[in-house]
């Protein structure tokens, strides 16, 4: 009962016909954005290392970026202001820098190769900047319960328990459930009224099954139906109901039961007259691994020769601060099961294991982890390296030895490991992260259930822009310190 109660508390439920689409003026803040992310960078770069023809190459430049854009589909309702991740916006500017190429070639242009490149470079991350801003106002629109779809969901009750749970654990969705249609005689437990009730055998008549769902929608002004397929609801069943509701102009939507799996890894496929999900087995070898073998190592090699006197200032505070040593080796867990010694900063007092079993009865983590916002075994100095993540440098050395990611799930502890269920264990299928989804999304904020989704969801849908965007937020997160104890 507890969330569909948080669903209630957090969203306001939108009248009927109030208007629940996004804001008309989203699809032209967004092209005046990219227009402004190519033409500003590429006339000061001609303006300033060609001094000819500066406006012509804005047109150009302009007009190719928003065309890309636009064949692409970033102009869309569906699009406006979700958050997709820097990856297509990287994907666009390739393709920009293909279709100006081919421009280049076929009308002789000779404009400086590298003043072109330069001043093209800001097109992405300016452009993926104005898409984050729209992303955040769509996201405030959507906890006061505006730019949502009023939505029913149909299907057995503990199904349909199920769906309307999982989606009041967020509120960065579309989906707001003002109905209910169960399917059979028990009840759901959500707080969402019953709109209408279908029987557990396809009725001979299909109106009998048509009508009370579209009775349902056409008095709650429903924006879409949403089905949870089970025994009573088989295929034909179903497509009658499509059929009565698509009469209506009411869309449908399917949800085969499947959870945190990213879009890129789902194809949805026709074989003989039947709708298949093809979902794609995690990146696990092949080129992108690779890549990010070596782009963990080039990078942490990169980090501590330019973190070496941070590295210096923090080794000193720390042996200033406290008896013992500057550097705490421990045991953790990495690939596969695979032990490994992890380096971080001293942070706490010396006998901090020992003491550790002692104040087991304290711990505020509700999973395996052992966290106190006030650990009194945490040092002067401690608590600001902590604060800003700054004890977590000495695992570069780490991640130089493969032993670790840059990016990639929390090392957990031996003690840990050894209390992992089936689910749990997943996590431990790729390297272990400097910083992963857990540091960018609260920390130790986060209970343990929250904890593990994150990590699996990292481990079963990583891509490379993906690690890119969590570094981007880890600089964000340590800022700020939001989580950190």
């Amino acid at each position: 009962m507890a969330k569909p109660v948080r669903t209630q508390a957090i969203r306001e439920q939108p009248s009927a016909g109030h208007r629940t689409g996004k804001p008309i003026w989203y699809a032209p803040t967004a092209v005046l954005g990219d227009a402004i992310a190519a033409a500003v960078p590429v006339y000061l770069g001609f303006a300033m290392g060609h001094g000819t023809n500066a406006t012509a190459y804005v047109m150009v430049a302009t007009a190719a970026w928003l065309l890309v854009r636009g064949a692409r589909g970033r102009y869309a309702e569906r699009h406006l202001g979700e958050r997709v991740g820097i990856g297509p916006t990287l994907q666009d500017w390739l393709v920009l820098i293909g279709l100006l190429a081919v421009v280049r070639a076929a009308t002789g242009e000779e404009s400086p190769f590298l003043i072109a490149m330069a001043a093209l470079l800001p097109c992405a991350p300016t452009s993926a900047v104005g898409h984050t801003l729209l992303h955040r106002h769509l996201l405030a629109r959507r906890r006061d319960g505006r730019a949502v779809r009023r939505t029913l969901v149909i299907g057995q009750a503990n199904a349909v328990d199920g769906l309307v749970s999982h989606l009041a654990r967020r509120t960065d969705h579309e989906f707001i459930v003002v109905g209910v249609c169960p399917i059979g005689d028990d009840n759901p437990q959500t707080l969402a009224p019953i709109a209408a009730r279908l029987g557990t055998q396809a009725p001979p008549c299909p109106s009998a099954d048509s009508a009370p769902v579209l009775e349902a929608v056409r008095q709650l002004a429903v924006d879409v139906v949403l089905v949870v397929p089970g025994p009573s609801l088989t295929g034909m069943r179903l497509r009658r109901l499509s059929w009565a509701l698509h009469g209506d102009e009411c869309p449908l939507m399917v949800v085969p039961g499947l959870t945190e799996v990213a879009r890129r890894r789902v194809v949805v496929s026709s074989v003989a007259g039947l709708t298949m999900l093809n979902v794609a087995p995690p990146l696990r070898h092949g080129l992108a691994m690779l890549v990010k073998a070596v782009t963990d190592r080039l990078g942490a090699a990169l980090l501590i020769a330019l973190l070496s006197p941070v590295l210096a200032a923090v080794a000193l505070a720390v042996r200033l601060d406290s008896p013992g040593p500057v550097v705490h080796r421990q045991i953790r867990i990495g690939r596969g099961g695979q032990p490994f010694t992890m380096a971080k900063f001293r942070t706490m007092v010396v006998d901090a294991e020992r003491l550790r079993h002692r104040m087991a009865r304290t711990n505020e983590h509700d999973g395996r982890m052992f966290k106190i916002r006030r650990d009194p075994r945490v040092t002067r100095v401690g608590r600001l390296l902590r604060r800003y993540s700054l004890d977590e440098l000495p695992q570069l050395f780490n991640v130089l030895q493969g032993r670790m990611s840059l990016v990639g799930p929390r090392p957990p502890l031996p003690d840990e490991v050894v209390g992992y269920n089936e689910m749990e264990r997943r996590r431990l299928a790729v390297k272990p992260g400097l910083t992963g989804l857990w540091q960018v999304s609260g920390r130790s904020d986060l209970s343990w259930d929250e904890t593990i989704a994150l990590d699996l969801r990292y481990v079963d849908n990583w891509s490379p822009s993906g690690d890119l965007e969590v570094l981007v937020r880890t600089v964000r997160a340590v800022v700020a310190g939001t989580g950190a104890y």
